[in-house]
């Protein structure tokens, strides 16, 4: 066997294996996008795929959700290793812990070693959101549980669920008992496994073709090129020192002023390093917005990759220049047992993140982005009740429409983000396949006029979605933010549309609800849902008329809106009058 220090490849090599490895990372999503039961697989997508290697580090995750990957599948595949370390090929492991590198509980994750002859290559990671872990209420988002007891998650730190190939079944009637769909939770469990047998058959394949000496070449050789392109992204940055601050809502128990997330940032672009601190901020609080160590890590990457060159390698090379400190038991550090962190992967993660790239927005022009917009409003909720039509349970989430998307320094915002650490890769649901699962109604989903975060160049607007049950009842559970801080633009661009929540009762009256609750509709009765829009980058005052006027015409902003805040007159004739642009905007 050759030794991996003297099989040297050629850039043209690394990038056909780097091509080859997220092909097998496509291949593995595919087949858990075709095959997952549940509507927030098979029609959100809310799952995310990946490759690390025998030593636990990120090789390749294309198209995955930022918060799944950029930090927890090395961490999870340490813990498999540690309370497993004689891994034998056939075995899998399941690990939802969030004090186990996973993101948060409803994240259940398959692992699959790669073996070949006895040896360990590589490992294969499927990881796909549930609509139901057992959680004590019906939702995998519980933002009020006091700890993890009352959670009530099923919660798998790398716990074996095969053994040559074959279910350990008491794993599985565990799960089945607890889950209240556990037919639907069953097939979604299969889809991950069989996601991540097809990376591991993929994987060996490539193995036997051009040896697993080639492969592991490449993955440190392309670690080492990934880590000079970040170094080359980063030395272009701003100098400096500076602080960021996001701001999520009050939630009962926290100050009125809601929860501050403060993120210290130094830049060193002469040594190619970026390093934030978030230490600075409040302990661990009693209920489910804590952050797990996976996604306090994620979230101030996401921040980072947001504010430099996107074509950057997402991997364990280039992620050797962030230096991220954290503490113990802090809302955004290292959560200790029994601490909730069910709502990681949204509220404060975003907030962390959205800190990160406005602070970096504010060093210097050209460079960080505007706040993305907050979530989880009732249109991206946990829905469940019992279908009229065949007397099922159903649990499931819904993704009725969100926008949030926030100005770069570049270009106007991606319209359906969904929220920061999504990036956009999860699907808006297809109203017409959501009546066809659930006993529900969707009435209307429109975007909203003079929303967007005006700028420059300009955030999304916010949505309205309006959907009720059919048939019966059911409970709607979400975590909303956003209604108080909305998505703050930055170097002079302005704030997006705030989210809110309202229910239409049976006499059509339109009442207020909390921004975090599990609430029961009845039929006949309507969610109102308003996600927040987008942060704008820029002077409104400095943005191109032709894309006012384009604004206009796709009716994110009325005229007059284009006349006071971006100083642009619209004719009848629905074209720019010149003259009076020019005079409004000299003045």
């Amino acid at each position: 066997m050759m030794k991996t220090d003297k099989i040297k490849l050629n850039g043209a090599q690394l990038a056909v294996f780097n091509s080859r490895f997220e092909g097998v990372v496509r291949k593995m999503s595919n087949t858990l996008f075709r095959t997952g039961r549940s509507g927030v697989l098979n029609r959100a997508r809310d799952f995310s795929c990946c490759i690390v290697t025998k030593d636990c580090d990120l090789l390749a995750a294309a198209e995955s959700l930022p918060i799944h990957v950029l930090s927890g599948p090395d961490m999870m595949s340490k813990a498999m290793h540690e309370f497993h370390p004689d891994l034998k090929s056939g075995d899998a492991y399941i690990n939802n812990s969030p004090y186990h590198g996973c993101s948060h509980a409803a994240d259940q994750t398959i692992l699959i070693p790669v073996i070949e002859d006895g040896k360990h290559h590589f490992t294969v990671l499927a990881k796909a959101h549930q609509a139901d872990i057992g959680n004590s209420v019906p939702t995998t988002y519980y933002g009020a549980a006091r700890d993890v007891y009352e959670e009530g998650a099923l919660i798998f730190p790398a716990m074996k669920i095969q053994h040559n190939y074959q279910d350990i079944d008491d794993i599985i009637r565990m799960c089945k008992m607890r889950i209240r769909v556990p037919e639907q939770w069953y097939g979604d469990y299969l889809a991950a496994l069989g996601s991540a047998r097809i990376g591991e058959r993929e994987i060996i394949e490539m193995g036997r073709e051009f040896g697993w000496d080639t492969l592991h070449a490449f993955a440190d050789q392309w670690f080492d090129y990934s880590e000079k392109l970040m170094s080359v992204s980063l030395s272009v940055l701003p100098k400096g020192k500076i602080i960021g601050t996001s701001t999520h809502d009050p939630f009962p128990g926290t100050p009125d002023t809601g929860v501050p997330i403060n993120v210290r940032i130094e830049i060193k672009p002469e040594e190619g390093v970026v390093e934030v601190d978030l230490t600075d901020n409040m302990d661990s609080l009693p209920f489910g917005l804590n952050l797990s160590e996976a996604c306090a890590r994620t979230s101030a990457m996401v921040g980072i990759f947001n504010s430099i060159d996107h074509t950057t390698p997402k991997n364990s090379g280039s992620f050797r220049r962030i230096k991220i400190k954290l503490r113990k038991g802090c809302i955004v550090g290292i959560p200790e047992m029994p601490t909730s962190c069910s709502v990681a992967t949204t509220n404060i993660a975003d907030r962390v993140a959205n800190a990160v790239q406005c602070a970096i927005a504010e060093l210097q022009d050209g460079f960080g982005m505007a706040e993305v917009g907050a979530v989880l409003a009732p249109s991206s909720s946990v829905i469940s009740g019992k279908d009229y039509r065949n007397g099922n349970d159903y649990v499931n989430q819904v993704f009725l429409g969100f926008t949030a998307g926030a100005a770069s320094a570049t270009q106007d915002a991606w319209l359906t983000v969904g929220h920061v650490g999504n990036a956009g890769l999860c699907y808006q649901d297809s109203v017409e396949l959501d009546e066809l699962y659930m006993p529900l109604h969707v009435y209307e989903r429109r975007i909203i006029p003079d929303t967007e975060g005006a700028g420059k160049y300009r955030g999304a607007p916010s949505y309205y979605c309006e959907f009720g049950p059919i048939g019966g009842s059911f409970e709607v559970g979400y975590v909303s933010d956003g209604n108080i801080n909305g998505p703050k633009g930055v170097r002079g661009g302005q704030t997006g549309g705030n989210s809110d929540q309202l229910i239409r009762r049976l006499n059509n009256s339109v009442e207020k609800l909390p921004a975090c609750a599990q609430v029961t509709v009845q039929e006949n009765e309507r969610i109102i849902s308003i996600s927040t829009g987008g942060g704008g980058y820029g002077d409104p005052m400095q943005r191109d008329p032709e894309r006012v006027l384009s604004d206009y015409l796709n009716g994110y902003i009325t005229k007059e809106r284009s006349k006071t805040t971006y100083g642009v007159v619209i004719t009848e004739e629905n074209e720019i009058d010149n003259y009076e642009t020019a005079h409004i905007r000299s003045e």
